[in-house]
């Protein structure tokens, strides 16, 4: 059903051209986009932003275009583009140097799983990417097992956790190694939560990628310090 008035003109967004607001010349360098910003009202030429995800870049078009839309000056809006560090457990960078990157995710679908890997693998080309995925629920695990592997597929390396119960009780014959036996990926691991320490010491890594909407989170902050440490040992 057609419900908007006669006299309103919608605008729109896209990353691409062919919108009201879209960015041209759009550039990923050292995991941050670098594009021209257009408006209906004027170009805005090298904006940057550091927060990395496909998905954010379209969202920041989205909000940028509303703020602009709303009354709020163009050029400022592009300076807090490049100021934004983003949200907690949403592409959440936690640690990038030259060794080594470690991006946190709350992802726990398998197409947020998916998406999330193209956008590393896009922004860190060239780079093996290690990640390290909890399941939620045993009836998402048993619902979604086969999207669940083929999107940790597109990973060079995988580690599997045990899955996270939360409110659900074990389902008979459910458990992260129907994930496993899926996945075609040969570079795959089944671990406990309490191993990824010793795992994350032991092991190198170029880009790694916690994934989960568990306790996972807990494991951020140790292995943000082991990854921190190992690079002054270096």
């Amino acid at each position: 059903m057609h419900l908007m008035p006669c006299n309103i003109s919608p605008l729109y967004y896209s990353v691409n051209s062919n919108a009201d607001f879209y960015t041209s010349d759009l550039k990923i360098e050292n995991g941050c986009y670098r594009f021209n910003f257009h408006t209906p009202y004027m170009i805005i030429n090298d904006v940057v932003m550091n927060y990395p995800g496909r998905v954010n870049l379209e969202n920041m078009i989205g909000a940028a275009s509303a703020a602009i839309l709303a009354g709020a000056d163009p050029m400022s809006v592009c300076k807090a583009i490049a100021t934004f560090k983003g949200v907690e457990r949403r592409f959440d960078v936690r640690l990038k140097t030259n060794q080594v990157v470690y991006i946190d995710d709350y992802a726990h679908h398998p197409r947020e799983l998916e998406a999330t890997i193209k956008s590393v693998k896009e922004l860190f080309e060239g780079k093996k990417v290690c990640g390290i995925f909890q399941p939620h629920l045993f009836s998402r695990t048993n619902d979604f097992a086969e999207g669940f592997a083929a999107s940790l597929d597109l990973l060079d390396e995988a580690v599997i956790l045990d899955i996270y119960p939360a409110r659900e009780e074990p389902m008979p014959g459910v458990s992260s190694k129907i994930i496993y036996d899926l996945m075609k990926l040969e570079n795959k691991l089944l671990m406990s939560i309490d191993q990824v320490p010793q795992f994350i010491n032991d092991n190198d890594f170029e880009v790694l990628l916690t994934l989960g909407a568990g306790n996972i989170d807990r494991l951020v902050e140790p292995i943000s310090e082991i990854l921190t440490a190992k690079q002054y040992r270096q």
